[in-house]
């Protein structure tokens, strides 16, 4: 799985893949552990056995190596979302299989559920990449319209209002799923988890 580069300026050089896979991993496993501003650059540099002044001149500063680590997870999710897309022809199974592709992700996933809700706060990104880092949230609109178009979903509202409920439910399940690790995992229960969410998007 390749790791997207941030975009490079005249002084800015492109690690090496065997160089940012370390540096990115050893940053994903910091960012889960503690809120981002309390993980220093020497650290992640030590985790990757790797000089700060390497990491400095590849990404620049701490911030710009987090938006690289999200950016990198958030094209897999893309990836998988499209994949787990096709074929699927009702509009309902289409919205379920979504909502099912993230849970099972981050489930899969767990150090970079806990960093993204741990470090990544509305609006902190810097780097608005390319098109292929917006497919992601532009795949959720896509589907969102489409709903509303139809009559399928609530039409008071915008696209990016149902993305906000769509967002906001899946962001609080995942949260406190690590916290309540006597239950079930989510991706099992996906069936009535949709379901209450549906209630809440479906047009009346």
């Amino acid at each position: 799985m390749s790791i997207s580069p941030l975009p490079t300026g005249p002084s800015r050089q492109k690690p090496s893949a065997a160089a940012r896979a370390r540096i990115e991993n050893a940053a994903l496993d910091l960012f889960a552990e503690r809120p981002f501003h309390e993980v220093r650059l020497d650290e992640i540099a030590r985790a990757a056995r790797a000089s700060l002044q390497t990491i400095y001149r590849h990404y620049g500063d701490k911030q710009a190596l987090l938006d690289a680590c999200v950016l990198h997870w958030a094209n897999a999710l893309a990836a998988r979302m499209t994949d787990h897309l096709a074929g699927i022809e009702t509009y309902k199974d289409r919205l379920r299989k979504v909502f099912w592709v993230v849970l099972d992700f981050f489930e899969q996933h767990p150090k970079v559920a806990r960093m993204i809700l741990g470090s990544v706060y509305p609006g902190a990104m810097r780097y608005d990449v390319t098109d292929q880092q917006r497919r992601l949230t532009n795949l959720f609109l896509e589907v969102l319209a489409e709903g509303r178009e139809r009559g399928i979903l609530n039409d008071q509202v915008s696209e990016a209002i149902l993305l906000d409920y769509f967002y906001g439910v899946l962001a609080r399940l995942i949260q406190m799923q690590s916290m309540r690790r006597q239950e079930p995992p989510l991706s099992a229960q996906v069936n009535v988890l949709f379901e209450m969410l549906w209630r809440a998007i479906a047009k009346p």
